[in-house]
């Protein structure tokens, strides 16, 4: 195994959107970075290349978060290539529509098995390889406040990444490693914006009192506090990162 001075992160779900943003922040605060992605190795190495580029470090890895060997290996490479596990962000998941009064098991299951049973296998292995003063952190949805129709599976999933936050930082007791869950609002990503009207869009705007969608930076914001020195006491939290969107 390699050994480094430098602190190691894995972000999942790192090619694109949120992830990328929150990826390329840890990279600037001096950490080594594993981009996870699940089917885009042109985008990932994107993001690798713009580390790299600026004098960071990163390297990609490719891995099913619902399958249990891929997030062991994906553990296993970051281990190899970057020595260490110090940050683990869960940003990996998917959101389909459907309400429920469809019945759609196959919606259903796909949400649970990417955003449930995935962040499940991540912070197993995060316990088991994040090393002492590290942080552990998970992303959920401000959106369980609202309860929108057809969010019903999505809503699930993430009220299970809540519950699965808690219990852990409790598991780790002892270990100095905190365990939290970032939960944003309505984020300008592509895949949010991927479909909606101006007037929708609008709509959305006006749901926090400050009167604007989320940027990528803001999350990031967030999660760089929480993987940082000063982040150190905040922990078994949800920080529901999202202008006033749901209180």
């Amino acid at each position: 195994m390699k050994t480094s001075l430098t602190k190691s992160a894995i972000v999942t779900g790192a090619s694109g959107g949120i992830g990328r943003v929150v990826a390329k922040r840890l990279a600037s605060d001096g950490f080594a970075i594993t981009v996870h992605y699940a089917g885009n190795p042109g985008k990932a190495e994107a993001v690798v290349a713009e580390i790299n580029n600026a004098g960071g470090k990163a390297v990609a890895v490719q891995a099913d978060v619902a399958k249990s060997a891929d997030v062991e290996r994906l553990f296993e490479e970051t281990l190899k290539n970057l020595g260490s596990v110090d940050v683990v962000v869960n940003n990996a998941g998917i959101m389909p529509l459907s309400p429920i009064s469809k019945g759609d098991v196959e919606v259903f299951d796909r949400v649970v098995n990417t955003n449930l049973r995935g962040t499940f296998l991540v912070l197993a292995q995060a316990a088991q390889h994040v090393a002492s003063g590290g942080r552990i952190v998970a992303l959920s949805s401000s959106v369980l406040a609202k309860s929108f129709p057809t969010y019903g599976a999505y809503i699930a999933s993430k009220a299970g990444v809540e519950g699965l936050v808690h219990v852990l930082a409790n598991e780790l007791r002892g270990r100095n490693i905190t365990v939290n869950a970032v939960a944003p609002g309505p984020v300008a990503t592509e895949l949010f914006l991927r479909g909606k009207s101006e007037e929708q869009l609008a709509e959305f705007t006006k749901m926090n009192p400050l009167e604007r969608l989320g940027q990528p930076e803001d999350i990031a914001n967030v999660i760089s506090f929480l993987a940082g020195p000063e982040g150190g006491w905040v922990n078994s939290q949800v920080i529901r990162a999202n202008g006033g969107f749901a209180y």
